[in-house]
């Protein structure tokens, strides 16, 4: 009995030290085994909760074609909210609201808001993923992550090890996750998925890849980003997946109001086809809970604001230095549903929510606590109302 006592007291002591490791047990209540977070870069609230925006109509200079100008109004214009969209997204409408809950419509006293100061991508993925802002990820440049996401810290968790993995369309990725430090699985910008060799739909993938152009040398496609996603998903069946899709911000920086919508729409046919595939598994149904969110928001003072996001210095035509400061550009929102979380639909009159507590959250579906790996953060709590009580 002593000898039992001491060993397990040596693995107490050893967990106790682990950095940022919790071993609280997976409560009864959860049901709960896998989560999958799926982020649509730059998509702003205000498409997500009314639909397609119509003071663009008048500005043809925001759309590719004109020959489709007519289409695309008819296509997505409705004179009442929810149905213009549900229009737009309706697997967001149609699913999500009625199963689950949808956080940031600012309408309804309902406010989601990144906690960084400089409202874009980088410095919004390590929020979202590590679980706290940080000062000295201030830049997009390819450098790699000094702190820990959540997906690498599950990865060193026995349960998790080797079952995490991040897919996304930025080839920045790599560099937000650590790769190199994490061991996580990582597909992300132009590379080819390599690990199923004779997989026929991954060649194609490949292939296609290889052979279709992009608008951006930095960022792909994203139905290549979800399908291979999808395939080792299906393939691997890991429990903790992150998957971000990033058409929307840079059709939006070009100024494509049509292409930013159109490939709104897309996603949220991806993320419906996923979701439907999982409830539909066996490994998966009833016990995963997915999460739909964005790195950050969009100025909506003018039409033109609308391209650009970010609290940052620059210098412009004339060489003068000045501050972007974008009103609305840290407004986003957040998608949930699984097992746990009650079906209260759209939210209202909630307390403010941050962007820092995705990463708590997701943690705690799984039955654990969250803590970063770096003692000089505290990461931002659950958000408790995405849980039964």
């Amino acid at each position: 009995m002593m000898t039992k006592f001491i060993f397990r007291l040596s693995i107490l002591s050893i967990l106790l030290l682990f950095p940022g490791f919790s071993a609280q047990a997976k409560g009864p209540h959860f049901k709960t085994q896998n989560v999958i977070l799926v982020t649509l870069d730059g998509m702003r609230w205000r498409e997500v909760f009314q639909g397609v925006d119509k003071d663009f109509f008048g500005h043809k200079k925001f759309f590719s074609y004109k020959e489709t100008y007519n289409q695309f109004k008819k296509t997505f214009w409705r004179k009442d909210v929810d149905s213009r969209r549900k229009a737009l997204m309706p697997f967001l409408w149609n699913v999500v609201a009625k199963q689950g809950q949808i956080y940031g419509n600012r309408n309804l006293g309902s406010r989601v808001n990144v906690t960084n100061k400089f409202h874009f991508s980088y410095p919004g993925y390590n929020e979202i993923l590590s679980g706290h802002a940080d000062p000295r990820v201030n830049s997009n440049d390819k450098v790699e992550n000094p702190n820990w996401t959540f997906l690498e810290w599950l990865n060193h968790h026995k349960a998790f090890k080797g079952k995490t993995a991040a897919f996304g369309s930025w080839d920045v990725f790599p560099y937000i996750v650590n790769q190199k430090r994490s061991g996580l699985y990582v597909n992300a910008g132009f590379e080819p998925m390599t690990i199923f060799p004779k997989d026929r739909t991954v060649k194609l993938l490949n292939q296609l890849q290889k052979d279709l152009p992009s608008p951006w040398d930095d960022v792909r496609m994203d139905a290549f980003t979800y399908n291979y996603a999808f395939e080792y998903l299906k393939k691997k069946q890991p429990r903790a997946l992150f998957i971000s899709l990033g058409e929307t911000d840079d059709f939006a920086h070009d100024a494509k109001y049509d292409q930013y919508i159109y490939s709104a729409r897309r996603d949220d046919a991806f993320i419906g086809r996923l979701w439907k595939w999982i409830q539909s598994n066996p490994h998966y149904r009833n016990k995963t809970t997915l999460m739909i969110a964005t790195d950050h928001g969009r100025g909506h003072e003018t039409l033109k604001q609308w391209e650009s996001h970010g609290h940052f210095k620059y210098t412009d035509k004339n060489g003068v230095v000045r501050m972007l400061d974008l009103k609305g550009d840290g407004d986003i929102w957040i998608g949930v549903i699984g097992p746990d979380t009650p079906a209260l639909g759209e939210m209202k009159n909630t307390a403010d929510i941050k962007q820092s507590q995705i990463a708590a959250t997701l943690v705690k579906f799984l039955g654990l606590k969250y803590k970063s790996a770096d003692k000089s953060f505290t990461v931002g709590k659950p958000i408790e109302t995405m849980f039964r009580k």
